[in-house]
């Protein structure tokens, strides 16, 4: 079995990975930010075609894109308005995929003490989303139109790597598909080009140690649940 320092290093990385729902109003530099991301964008992306755009927002931006969301969340009319662009999830659910939904669903809200019949404090636990769980750096992430599947596969592995590269620092991330609901709004706040498309949006900051959702570690199949050797 091979055990060096490196592998452990980058083990522990990718294990200690996981979604953080309360962050720590702790600042994070500019260049800690740029750095991070420099790092990420050695994912491999085919034919070197690197798909990835990346809005970094702080401060006076980040909060006015979170009012101007969650101003349309709360609003039942205004929700009906904002549909995704692209279909992230199936569009008929079966096992084992809706099982392993629902579970870290009602794991996460039995954490916080949320009963199925409590709809607004769901409803409003999905709200945080949209404040980036209070986290100082939000990050949204667009595509050009004309890239294809794989190179939304290449964005995967880049975010993947944004994701560990943060973890080695010490940092925690929330990625956010939830963002894509309103791209519109995002569109306009963040005056993207027509040519773009929001993939998803993630949380970067430290994890609140004191916050109960952050306990929440999600299980995940052995190997041999998922792996078949050919010889």
């Amino acid at each position: 079995m091979i055990t060096t320092p490196d592998q452990q290093a980058v083990d522990a990385a990718i294990t200690s990975r996981r979604s953080i729902r309360a962050f720590l109003p702790t600042p994070i530099a500019r260049e800690d930010i740029e750095q991070l991301l420099q790092v990420a964008a050695r994912a491999p992306s085919g034919t070197n075609t690197q798909p990835w755009k990346v809005y970094v927002l702080t401060g006076e931006k980040k909060q006015l894109l979170s009012e101007r969301i969650l101003a349309a969340h709360t609003d039942p009319e205004q929700a009906k308005l904002h549909t995704e662009e692209y279909a992230y999830y199936p569009r008929e659910w079966v096992s084992p995929y809706v099982d392993r939904r629902r579970k870290v669903g009602w794991d996460l809200y039995a954490l916080l003490g949320l009963t199925r019949e409590n709809k607004a404090g769901m409803a409003a636990q999905h709200g945080r989303n949209y404040a980036f769980f209070d986290a100082p750096v939000g990050m949204i992430f667009t595509i050009d139109r004309i890239m294809e599947q794989g190179s939304w596969l290449d964005y995967g592995m880049f975010l993947q790597n944004i994701m560990v590269a943060a973890r080695g620092r010490g940092l925690d991330t929330c990625p956010q598909a939830a963002f894509t609901q309103y791209h519109k709004i995002i569109r306009e706040v963040l005056e993207l080009p027509d040519n773009e498309m929001v993939v998803c949006g993630m949380s970067l900051g430290y994890a609140a140690p004191d916050r109960v959702e952050n306990t929440l570690i999600t299980e995940r199949e052995p190997a041999a649940n998922f792996v078949k050797f050919v010889e």
